[in-house]
């Protein structure tokens, strides 16, 4: 696929700054070599792919071992979980820009490069989000939604509709100003706390395409026999992000929120981008895309 939304390629590499990916692993072995492809297809030069194994058991080394040339670096040793093996692996990062994509998961076609194009051209930007898919066990698309306009003052009162991390990217600079770390103490919803430490610091912008595919299976761990032990600690972390004084904060966030300008991104590739509202849109055929948060 070509990478149709970039500038010139004859370009230096900080036009393409450097994504770093990191794969949790562990027993995934039927749907590991998927991701994987996702990743290193992705037709982007300059990005870093990091998979840290717990030390599974089934297929799944061999199939790491079978792109082990074209990893940034891979390991498989016992870990305390899902979350801890994302820390090792960002500690191991050197990127710019941050994700990571859960073993059974995987990214669109040309995801890398419109994630690329957004954060080269608006500095301002910290993080965005892309619009929920789900796939099957067989990787075919069942679901999709619409994008969702995120805001500070609604993730405070706990209006926290899942934000699907496999389509989530920011800077490491974000990162850096949240601590730099992923929490330990959940079992499943130590994304959401991460979110909620980047609320506190920058918008979220939400970016009208599909960047990451979500698989629905029967063994699921957030969507079947532990989504209601998620919701419980997604719960436990809204009450802690909302300060005691309720009230006095509410309000503080809604008059920031009245007087900020919603504004629009416009790109085409003949033409400089203008600002007018926060969505980011895809458009492949007429090459444009809209960035947007209310």
């Amino acid at each position: 696929m070509s990478n149709f939304f970039l500038k010139d390629e004859t370009d230096t590499n900080k036009q393409y700054p450097k994504i770093s990916i990191i794969t949790p692993s562990f027993n995934q072995g039927q749907y590991l070599e998927e991701t994987i492809l996702s990743v290193l297809n992705q037709n982007y030069p300059n990005f870093e792919y990091i998979i840290i194994d717990g030390g599974s058991t089934d297929n799944s080394l061999n199939i790491i071992k079978k792109y082990a040339n074209r990893l940034t670096y891979w390991v498989s040793e016992p870990d305390n979980g899902m979350y801890h093996a994302i820390q090792k692996g960002f500690d191991k990062s050197s990127g710019e820009i941050m994700a990571w994509i859960n073993s059974d998961d995987k990214y669109s076609d040309g995801a890398f490069s419109i994630v690329s194009q957004i954060f080269y051209d608006y500095k301002d930007i910290d993080w965005i989000t892309s619009n929920p898919a789900h796939i099957d066990e067989l990787s075919r698309i069942i679901n999709t939604r619409g994008p969702r306009f995120w805001d500070k003052f609604d993730y405070a009162l706990g209006n926290y509709k899942f934000i699907q991390q496999e389509g989530t990217f920011w800077r490491k600079t974000l990162w850096e100003k949240a601590g730099a770390y992923i929490s330990q103490d959940y079992k499943l919803a130590s994304d959401m706390e991460l979110w909620s430490r980047f609320f506190n610091i920058s918008l979220l912008y939400s970016v009208d395409a599909i960047l990451g595919l979500f698989r629905i299976r029967s063994e699921n761990q957030k969507s079947l026999d532990n989504y209601n032990e998620y919701l419980k600690e997604a719960e436990l972390i809204a009450n802690n992000y909302l300060p005691l004084n309720k009230k006095k904060f509410i309000l503080s966030i809604h008059k920031k929120a009245t007087k900020k300008l919603i504004w629009r991104l416009y790109f085409n590739r003949y033409n400089k981008l203008r600002k007018k509202n926060n969505l980011i849109k895809i458009d492949r055929k007429s090459q444009k895309f809209i960035v947007s948060n209310s």
